[in-house]
């Protein structure tokens, strides 16, 4: 092992370890020791890295004060590694469910979706703010009080204010106003017929620049990626909504090769939080999840790969599902991390992330995973029914049941994410390196830094997590926890240029999101409150493998009871 080898951790074996809730295990907190860098003390510590001696002893001395020597590099561990999440399905006969065959055509999955929404509408709560949804679009549309036509004109009127100052919103990064209207003159052809394909017929949807969309390019968030990786055919989620008459409406804005969390991009701009445009959104799915806070999308599809749909789901307010791991094809979406990245769902309501998740999951036929379920259960939802039976465990600081190494977790996805996202890119990096942003930069070079031993053993915490975690469902259906450390803080103006590191509130942001990705577990975020600035705040439930179901229609019973304020920067399409 090396004749001057630190001395790291020693874990003791998974079943050894107590997770009662009087368990005597220690929770670490987040030790991240780097500060707060933009302008030009980014472009300083560029130079620092990128200097071969000088960058290298850096790196060490970085990844030591963050407890990667400790935790992951310097252990001794007894799990053999684990390096996809992907689980073999078993059928735990969820309560309230209907089945629906992956083998059902788009739209036949929406209707059957439909078919499990509550029968009547419940009332709606004094003072409570809801946004439209995919039903109310197609009513909308069914009763004649509005065309599809007339919605892409509003939409590209709302887009169009909110590119300008003073609100430089920074929603998409590619929208085209020809190819919109003419899906939405298309639709609108088909309702006046009669022969409107699904509920989706017409209802705008977004798509996170990660994910491949005709006819535009995928930057994922940068200057150069679409000159290397030209796009040639949509993402089979995309074309799962295009099936059921959805409108693609744009390429949303991210972080820049998902490397980040705030959301600020300094090429496209800042993605802001329409509860307070001088808030971040979130990231790296930040544009989604702002178009829909704000009216302009009752759904949109980002990808996921450490809470980047959930973040900022919660921090702006809305809905956000990432389904088990391999539950929706990944073809057509950015390989930047394919053992954790994954497409979700950023939807005005659980009703609506429901509908498209029937929409876009299920395997690919021709080319069906080892493991993977031909069928899907979906939520019979119901405003009288009972969850008495579903058992929680929760997940924080207090706790009913323990969960062990949270942060050992967090670094060891971090290590993960970041080897794959460099092996990902490859030589591209330094052909392109002029023309990434400053975060990007410095977190590519921190990216690269990971050695094989790093990433071995980051896969055996993976193993060994998904072993802690299985246990816990063994005596609980459901771990609740809140979506986000923290919530939405301020943008900074000496960030909009380089972006910054923070990797103080991205640890924060990321801490209750991990298991998720890094375990290839389902979990849902549904906003609950709002703090003391009027920010939202979400809560999060994480559920076995294939327990979407379950975790919808917790989901579902939260959003019930909780009452909802309207956004600062919010467009109404739907008005007459």
């Amino acid at each position: 092992m090396g004749l001057f080898k630190a001395k790291g951790t020693v874990y003791k074996a998974v079943k050894d370890v107590d997770l009662g809730p009087y368990s005597t295990e220690h929770y670490l907190q987040a030790n991240v020791k780097a500060p707060r860098m933009t302008g030009i003390l980014i472009k300083i510590f560029i130079a620092i890295l990128e200097c071969p001696i000088l960058g290298t002893l850096l790196l060490y001395i970085l990844k030591g004060n963050n407890l990667i020597h400790d935790l992951i590099t310097n252990v001794d561990l007894q799990e053999s590694p684990l390096f996809v999440p992907l689980h073999d399905f078993e059928d735990r006969k969820e309560k309230e469910v209907k089945c629906i065959d992956s083998s059902s055509s788009p739209p036949e999955k929406v209707q059957l979706a439909i078919d499990c929404l509550p029968k009547s509408s419940s009332e709606e709560q004094e003072n409570s703010f809801s946004r439209w949804t995919i039903m109310d679009y197609y009513k909308a549309y069914s009763s004649g009080n509005t065309t599809p036509s007339m919605v892409a004109e509003k939409f590209i009127a709302a887009v169009n204010e909110s590119v300008k100052p003073p609100l430089q919103m920074g929603f998409f990064i590619d929208y085209n106003t020809d190819d919109i209207l003419r899906q939405a003159n298309e639709s609108t052809l088909r309702h006046k017929a009669g022969e409107a394909i699904s509920v989706l017929d017409g209802v705008p949807v977004a798509i996170k620049d990660e994910i491949d969309c005709l006819p535009y390019p995928t930057t994922g968030g940068t200057k150069w990626l679409h000159k290397e990786r030209p796009c040639e055919d949509d993402a089979c989620c995309v074309k799962r909504l295009r099936l059921c008459g959805a409108i693609i409406v744009g390429k949303t804005n991210m972080h820049e090769l998902g490397s980040g969390t705030s959301g600020i991009n300094p090429h496209y701009g800042p993605a802001r939080n329409p509860y307070d445009k001088n808030k971040i959104a979130g990231g790296s799915s930040s544009g989604s999840a702002a178009v829909v806070s704000a009216g302009l999308c009752p759904v949109a599809l980002g990808v996921d790969g450490g809470g980047s749909v959930r973040m900022p789901a919660a921090l702006c307010g809305v809905v956000g599902l990432k389904p088990t791991f391999a539950r929706i094809p990944h073809a057509g979406v950015l390989p930047l991390n394919w053992t954790v990245g994954m497409v979700g769902i950023l939807a005005s309501t659980v009703e609506d992330a429901m509908i498209v998740y029937a929409v876009i999951s299920g395997e690919i036929p021709s080319d069906k995973p080892s493991g993977t379920p031909s069928k899907i259960n979906l939520p019979l939802l119901s405003m009288t029914k009972s969850l008495s039976g579903i058992k929680l465990a929760k997940y924080g600081k207090t706790l009913d049941v323990t969960i062990p190494e949270i942060e050992v977790m967090r670094l060891a996805h971090y290590t993960t994410i970041g080897s794959e996202c460099s092996a990902s890119l490859g030589s591209l990096r330094e052909k392109n390196i002029a023309e990434f942003g400053g975060d990007a930069r410095v977190a590519l070079s921190i990216y690269s830094s990971f050695s094989s031993l790093e990433y071995l053993n980051a896969q055996r915490i993976r193993n060994r997590q998904l072993q802690l975690h299985m246990k816990i469902f063994a005596e609980a259906d459901v771990i609740v926890s809140p979506t986000t450390g923290v919530t939405a803080y301020s943008i900074q103006d000496d960030a909009l240029k380089t972006g910054e590191l923070d990797y103080i509130n991205g640890a924060a942001l990321v801490r209750y999101s991990i298991a998720g990705n890094f375990l290839g577990f389902p979990a849902v975020t549904v906003p609950v409150g709002y703090d003391k600035l009027g920010l939202p705040i979400g809560l999060q439930f994480i559920g076995r493998p294939y327990s979407e179901a379950t975790l919808i229609h917790l989901a579902f019973a939260m959003q019930a009871i909780s009452l909802y304020k309207k956004p600062g920067q919010y467009y109404d399409l739907l008005r007459r």
